[in-house]
């Protein structure tokens, strides 16, 4: 058949081309490809009336010239200047054909990734198109068939054929609730639309840097004249079926689309019931369908999605429709903004809720930002919820609490909005707090109805809570709540009871009445109860400020007090970046492409201003976690005593050195204190030249060993770099001993030795420039060298090579050492080799900056025969305490064998991630240090520097944070405190997983 049609192309349009069959439910469609240009021929079904095709080459023509914008088709009109002709098939059957240019991208089904901000993208292009084709007329517009949302209704004769009674009962609801809206959707005015915007008919664009975008709208053989509000609707249909938060997704299209052409409120209201009643008539047709034809898929070939979308739980009808309101900047119900009004006028005539004047009443901050509550962001116990906010106390006062105040004091489950801890949670404060002391009296502000009174004893919950009904004069209805008071309201109160302006309510709670916290009411207003009830949110998410902040505003007029008293405003990002931007120099670089503001941490956990947690992958600084209550006791214990240098005895000097010592090889047990891994290298070095007399070193290519002059001038990783100060004479390279990528590879048995024998190359260089080896110093497993793992036997070769050559040999376990491989407590133990100084850094400290260095009394001597070491802050009492705490807690907890058994974990899920997604060429480490390589040829290892751009970021989108790192940047750079739980595992391999599949349809 394509040959017949191939013919017919070129006949009369004089294009030859290939021609491919698309999918299409009634007419025939073909994909023309010519080199350098692609078409789509469109042969209609025999019988096709010609105004139909007119119809719509009419309306592209239209929606080309009206909207530019919008990416539509072009007609391709034959050499007589026609848009369509007709042209006899193999049956003989007269049809009509006509050419369209063909629109770059991939189908909306199968684009990858569904951000919110491609969603958004398609409601502005649709918003775009319904705009130009509002006064776009013709006459075959007005249609009768069964696409048309305007007659639906058609189904309701149709359910028999839905077999599951729970479906038919499903689809019935949704019938009930369309007939309910007909006779509104019917008074608005009807106009020409697309009425098929399905994933299908939506091309997008994208690839690993350049973000997904809209580069087609195609299809117009549905177009009838209808609402407008349908169309979104039907666009709307299919852009939430796979998203995980349809919610979102629908509230990003529908603002993108009013952004493009604005909606009203009733027309917003309409749109969720027309949604489902979409999807309604696309599983009754497929239904229908797939009995006339059951071996063609295109007829159900939504009908999976469709169904599991209309069965899930979503948000209630009410509240979708405040929240559709609000994300168009509408009112989130037409009375609001009269109440608002009102409340304004009355800003100061209101009955104080306290029975007195809050004008000079203290503001007390429990924002992620100002407040260490609670120890654990994700576990707040009773004997802590109890005292959260007591700093604040006032001997007989009140304090209040903020409004729009970013939280972590909200760790019960209901709070979080996803099935990990680094999933989203509601964390801002949607209310004013009074805190006082228990069994305070509290007034209503004014007259109101009670709505509901109930105790709530729940962890965390409200305790006693009651919520007013009230009325402004012309009868516009709002809410106020009032929790954690006194469960004796139950007995005084009743649902319908009515309360008078300046009435006792009730009073607060004490810790055993108010759902455990410190006594206080959480006084809240809100515009609406829809979707609600009685269980209102006292708290949001903060991604979905713009829905709660127009539901539940600031109540402070309620309080007689201006809303900048009451109102939080959260630390800016954007400013903080200036600021940094205006004093901190250009190449002192912030991680990822969309940079993080982190204010708290816990474990392996981080939490930004507004409480958004992220999960650490990549931060090896906190070693036994961020925030460890053990080493924050020992700091603030030492610091309320005093703090010195070596220069003084001080037993915790003694201590910290026996315990360094206690996990080094027999002959290692001199110990040197300092501030920093830099540093710390920096002595190694002075050491290696008081022990042989020699200067020069020899290191392994793209190794890092610290930012001090001395470190940067052996860590060809900067020297190397773009502006750097290149290699110094007295420093020799060797290859990293990469057995992935590298010169020896895992198929040779002597790659080991190999790799070692160079170190005997550079010491013939040396000798022949005239110099003398002092050593050789490596990242025990070089880290910004790609998270590399030396084939078994390379370090004691090199080590034998080296002190053959009269050097000494350095280890810096900066990045391996202290337990993170997890079998091994030191890189060199896994390798089997014995090294003469062993550096280590930032993780010994935790977070406070310290560095040691271990040697030989040999060494130690022979520099000792130079002038005094000494360094002013290096082991302080301070850092001594610290280091010695961290090494404990490694043992205390069992971090040792944390990390083997979660490496081990990672490990195997990111080996059978390799065996799925082509991307990833090499998977290597032990425990909790590893490497992930990303190519782009499986075959010739091509790094895939964008890729692994490209995962870093979109794994911080997902709140998961790692790194890249290697010479082309392509190695996902793996390593978490060594906290990390099978929690923490799985999410980083479900999102990952998620990510790599993206990165697959991307560079398809």
């Amino acid at each position: 058949m394509s040959t017949y049609w191939q013919a017919a192309l070129k006949t009369h349009w004089g294009i030859e081309a290939d021609l491919t069959r698309l999918d299409g439910e009634y007419d025939l469609n073909f994909l023309a490809e010519t080199d350098g240009q692609a078409y789509v021929l469109k042969v209609m079904r025999p019988g096709c009336e010609a105004e139909f095709v007119a119809l719509q080459c009419g309306a592209f023509g239209h929606i080309s010239a009206s909207a530019p914008e919008v990416p539509v088709p072009n007609i391709v009109t034959t050499p007589s200047g026609e848009n369509y002709i007709e042209v006899s098939d193999e049956a003989g059957d007269m049809r009509l054909v006509w050419l369209l240019e063909k629109c770059e991208g991939r189908v909306y089904a199968e684009a990858r990734p569904k951000t919110l901000a491609l969603v958004a993208e398609v409601g502005a292009k649709l918003g775009a198109m319904d705009l130009a084709l509002a006064d776009f007329t013709h006459p075959a517009l007005a249609r009768d068939f069964k696409w048309n949302l305007m007659q639906a209704g058609w189904i309701r004769d149709a359910l028999g054929a839905i077999a599951q009674p729970a479906r038919r009962a499903l689809l019935g609801e949704i019938l009930a609730e369309y007939d309910a809206l007909l006779p509104a959707l019917t008074a608005l005015p009807q106009v020409a639309i697309h009425n098929d915007l399905n994933d299908y008919n939506i091309l997008v664009s994208g690839s690993l840097t350049a973000a997904p975008h809209v580069t087609g709208l195609i299809d117009l053989g549905d177009m009838c004249a209808s609402p407008r509000i349908c169309d979104l609707a039907i666009a709307c249909a299919y852009l939430v079926l796979d998203q995980d938060a349809p919610e979102q997704a629908l509230a990003a299209a529908v603002a993108g689309y009013h952004e493009a052409y604005p909606l009203t409120g009733d027309e917003l209201d309409l749109l969720w019931p027309l949604l489902r009643m979409r999807l309604a008539v696309s599983v009754v047709n497929s239904t229908l369908m797939a009995k006339e034809t059951p071996d063609d898929p295109y007829v159900v070939i939504s009908q999976a999605p469709a169904w599991a979308f209309l069965e899930r739980e979503v948000e209630d009808a009410g509240l979708l429709r405040a929240r559709l309101r609000a994300a168009c900047g509408l009112a989130v119900v037409e009375a609001a903004p009269r109440v608002m009004a009102w409340i304004e006028s009355e800003r100061g005539n209101f009955a104080p809720l306290f029975g007195e004047d809050l004008s000079d009443a203290p503001m007390g901050s429990l924002s992620v930002e100002n407040s260490a509550s609670p120890i654990n962001p994700f576990d707040l116990p009773l004997e802590e919820a109890a005292v959260v906010g007591t700093e604040y106390d006032i001997e007989g006062g009140i304090w209040l609490g903020y409004y729009n105040e970013p939280r972590l004091i909200y760790t019960a489950s209901f709070f979080r909005r996803g099935p990990w801890k680094a999933s989203n949670r509601r964390t801002v404060h949607i209310a004013v707090d009074g805190f006082a002391a228990a069994q305070t009296k509290i007034y209503a502000p004014l007259a109101g109805r009670v709505h509901v009174v109930e105790y709530r004893p729940a962890h965390l919950d409200y305790g006693g809570v009651v919520i007013l009904e009230h009325a402004t004069p012309v009868g516009d209805k709002f809410y106020t709540l009032y929790g954690h008071l006194n469960p004796e309201i139950c007995e005084r109160l009743s649902v319908g009871d009515i309360v008078p302006k300046g009435a006792l309510l009730a009073h607060l709670g004490d810790k055993t009445q108010s759902g455990g916290w410190a006594p206080h009411v959480h006084f809240q207003l809100a515009l609406t109860t829809d979707g609600m009830g009685g269980d209102w949110p006292g708290v949001a998410d903060p991604d979905e400020m713009y829905l709660w902040g127009s539901v539940c505003p600031n109540p402070a007029a309620l309080l007689n007090l201006p809303d900048e008293k009451t109102g939080y405003v959260t630390r800016d990002k954007k400013g903080v970046q200036a600021e940094r931007h205006a004093h901190f120099a250009r190449n002192l670089k912030l991680s990822y492409a969309e940079p993080v503001m982190l204010l708290r941490g816990w474990k392996h956990h981080l939490f930004d201003e507004w409480g958004r947690p992220y999960l650490d992958a990549y931060n090896n600084v906190p070693h036994v976690g961020h925030a460890h209550p053990r080493i924050q006791a020992v700091a603030a214990d030492q610091l309320k005593r005093m703090n010195s240098n070596t220069r003084y005895l001080h037993p915790a000097q003694v201590a910290f050195a026996e315990k360094i010592t206690q996990k080094m090889p027999e002959g290692l047990d001199v110990c040197y204190f300092v501030n920093s891994g830099s540093e710390a290298n920096e002595l190694a070095l002075r050491l290696a030249r008081a022990a042989t007399g020699g200067r020069d070193m020899i290191t392994p290519d793209h190794g890092y060993h610290g930012n001090t002059t001395g470190a940067i001038d052996i860590s060809a990783y900067k020297f190397n770099a773009k502006g750097g100060v290149g290699q110094p004479d007295w420093v020799q390279l060797v290859d990293v001993a990469d057995d992935y990528r590298g010169r020896y590879r895992r198929d040779d048995p002597e790659r080991g030795a190999r790799y070692a024998a160079q170190v005997n190359e550079a010491v013939e260089r040396i000798k022949a420039k005239g110099g003398k080896l002092a050593g050789f110093i490596a990242e025990t497993f070089p880290s910004v060298g790609g998270q590399i793992i030396p084939p078994k036997g390379y370090l004691p070769a090199v080590y034998e090579h080296i002190r053959a050559a009269g050097g000494v040999c350095i280890a810096d376990e900066v990045q391996t050492g202290l337990g993170r491989l997890g079998a091994y407590y030191f890189g060199f133990e896994e390798q089997g080799a014995l090294p003469d100084i062993v550096v280590l850094g930032k993780p010994i400290g935790n977070g406070h900056p310290i560095g040691a260095v271990v040697t030989t009394r040999a060494i130690s001597e022979a520099f000792a025969q130079g002038p005094e070491y000494f360094s002013t802050f290096g082991g302080s009492t301070l850092s001594c305490r610290i280091g010695a705490e961290v090494l404990d807690i490694v043992d205390d907890e069992g971090l040792l064998e944390n990390a083997n058994l979660m490496g081990a974990r990672l490990l195997s899920g990111l080996r059978d991630l390799q065996a799925v997604h082509p991307v990833i060429g090499d998977v290597r480490g032990y425990g909790l240090f590893i490497g992930v390589d990303l190519v782009s040829d499986i075959v010739t290892r091509t790094p895939a520097t964008d890729a692994a751009d490209y995962v870093k970021n979109r794994m911080r989108e997902h709140r998961i944070l790692l790194g890249c790192e290697g010479p082309f940047d392509n190695i996902l750079k793996i390593r978490p405190p060594l906290t990390i739980d099978e929690e923490g595992v799985d999410m980083i391999l479900a999102v990952l997983a998620e990510v790599l599949t993206e990165v697959d349809t991307l560079s398809a």
